[in-house]
């Protein structure tokens, strides 16, 4: 698993990585999108526990 996050790590450290966590960061502020996601996470636990 060490291996996983080292990656991770070097990709978040990236300028790609940098671009890509701004891009969520404002994806995330926004109003209609936080809603959007939060829809698909009750949709993705109700078929969980059924």
């Amino acid at each position: 698993m060490a291996g996983v996050f080292q990656k991770l790590k070097e990709f978040a450290r990236s300028p790609q990585g940098r671009r890509t966590i701004e891009q969520v960061r404002r994806t995330a502020s926004d109003p209609r999108r936080r809603a959007q996601a939060q829809r698909l996470v009750g949709k993705l636990r109700a078929r969980r526990s059924a």
